[in-house]
């Protein structure tokens, strides 16, 4: 067995399996690989938009064509996972609109770019792992995979589901040297609500309801504070320390979030109704 410190096999590099590195954080996060001097395969839709991250070290860095919302284009790319010590399951897109507006169609293929096809790819970098006694592997999930509101149900289901999925995984692969960190972005100048950013079709009736959230949510493209560079650098950072923290959150505007969230929801527990809790049988 290959012996591994904390930053990975004593003998050699880390590898790296970055998906959807065509841009945004993504792509931050397979630069800053490159930059490691790690070897690192990258996936896009489109093999295109990685030709820069090829040219910057065409000896360390292989493009792969991958459709994540494609079964058979997800089960091509797991045979060919063994080498992978470090999993980044970033791909994926936004879906934003009221829940009866999204159709079964369109809610299934979000949960195959969201969930599916990083479950697949999780479970293929698992043996290979477990055998070598270390791995990584970081599912990109977002603070509306914890919280969400009006709008966000098409993306928040299969991220949240990913979340709950992700803890249960870590527990079982733990003894192994595996860690999985859930990093949960808050807003990033990303092509996250520009390019990579779908839309249910509108309905009149939820118009006053969501109609404000996703237009201010479409305009706000380019004007996020959270730079890519630097959370790639966080998320490398804790990656690799001998102990990745369970999640991961990203931002100011995250952190926020993520705290006001908690502490609601501990609030609604100290409102339930007395006989909440007072619902077991009588001791005997």
């Amino acid at each position: 067995m290959v012996h591994f410190s904390g930053n990975g096999p004593a003998d050699r590099r880390p590898r790296w399996m970055v998906t959807g590195a065509g841009s945004g954080l993504g792509q931050a996060i397979a630069n800053a690989v490159i930059d490691r001097g790690d070897d690192v395969v990258v996936t896009a839709r489109d093999t295109d938009r990685l030709r820069r991250l090829v040219d910057r070290a065409p000896d360390r860095v292989r493009a792969v064509a991958l459709e994540l919302s494609s079964p058979p284009d997800v089960e091509a790319v797991a045979r060919d996972m063994s080498t992978v010590d470090v999993l980044v399951n970033n791909a994926g897109y936004g879906l934003m609109g009221a829940f009866e507006e999204a159709g079964d169609a369109q809610l299934r293929e979000a949960f195959e770019a969201n969930l599916f096809g990083a479950l697949a790819l999780t479970r293929a970098v698992l043996p290979a792992m477990r055998e070598r006694g270390w791995g990584r592997v970081v599912q990109m999930s977002s603070i509306i995979g914890v919280t969400s509101g009006p709008g966000g149900a098409g993306y928040a289901g299969p991220k949240a589901a990913l979340e709950a999925m992700s803890d249960a995984i870590a527990a079982e692969v733990a003894p192994f040297g595996i860690h999985v960190t859930v990093v949960e972005p808050g807003a990033f100048r990303t092509d996250f609500s520009g390019r990579s950013l779908r839309l249910t079709e509108a309905m009149p009736a939820y118009e006053p309801i969501i109609g404000a959230a996703r237009d201010a949510f479409a305009a706000s493209h380019g004007t996020q504070r959270g730079d890519p560079e630097r959370a790639a650098s966080a998320i490398v950072e804790a990656v690799l320390s001998a102990t990745p923290p369970r999640r991961l959150p990203l931002g100011a505007d995250a952190l926020a979030v993520l705290r006001r969230h908690y502490t609601d929801r501990l609030s609604e527990l100290d409102d339930l109704p007395t006989g909440a809790g007072d619902t077991d049988l009588p001791a005997t």
